[in-house]
């Protein structure tokens, strides 16, 4: 008795998706860590007292796993000049975010997102800022570069749709600025009103895992029945 022969490009394609997929599997895993351990930083960052933002000597340790939604506070004045409305829909319905150019007492610059306003409310006399020297707290949001999808943003139109803190700066001629921004905290529904920022990171990657572990299970499945062992030929 003899056994049909099995095409061996047949075992390699499968070998090759079996293991493509077991790749994604455990890429999905290593990403669940990511994501536990981000969502823990960030929730334990939500309830901390706020720090001092960081200065011109740390901007190069910012980003998005160390700094992004800590709680910061900063000192200093709003500096003249109009503030840049960068487009938003948020629980309040649409409008834009208002975001203010700020110099710290220590001299350096950085953009505080004061709040939203609704489409209605755009005036200067809905967005007044505070007088002398207040004190922001709120939530270190890194730059924004581009634009939102599908819409660049416009500097030279004066239309804008993120918050891109090199664009601004550059359009309103303030040199050299933080490489964030703050979004400011809740002052009640004076307008702009702070406090709107959405923290949610959905967290599927176990499920995704998952996913990939069970068609790799399958494609294993199917390989054994096309290359093993068939009924005999007589």
């Amino acid at each position: 008795m003899t056994r049909a022969g099995r095409p061996w490009w047949i075992i390699g394609l499968g070998t090759l998706a079996i293991a493509l997929l077991l790749g994604l599997g455990v890429w999905q895993l290593q990403r669940l860590q990511w994501k536990t351990a981000l969502i823990e930083r960030v929730e334990a960052g939500l309830l901390a007292p706020p720090v001092s933002a960081p200065g011109p000597n740390d901007w190069a340790a910012v980003s998005f796993d160390t700094a992004e939604y800590r709680r910061v506070e900063v000192q200093g004045r709003y500096l003249p000049g109009d503030d840049i409305l960068v487009k938003a829909v948020t629980a309040r319905g649409s409008g834009f975010w208002v975001m203010s150019p700020f110099e710290t007492l220590e001299g350096w610059r950085l953009f505080v997102n004061r709040g939203f306003v609704p489409d209605d409310r755009t005036s200067p006399a809905d967005r007044q800022r505070p007088a002398g020297e207040p004190e922001v707290t709120g939530l270190l949001r890194l730059t924004q570069p581009g634009g939102a999808f599908l819409r660049d943003n416009d500097p030279a139109n004066g239309r804008w749709f993120s918050r891109d803190t090199f664009a601004m700066a550059g359009t309103l001629g303030l040199g050299d600025v933080a490489p964030y921004f703050i979004d400011s905290d809740a002052r009640g529904d004076a307008l702009p009103i702070g406090g709107l920022t959405v923290v949610s990171f959905p967290n599927k990657h176990f499920g995704y895992a998952m996913t990939w572990f069970g068609l790799a299970a399958v494609f294993a499945y199917l390989l054994y029945r096309a290359t093993g062992p068939g009924e005999p030929h007589r």
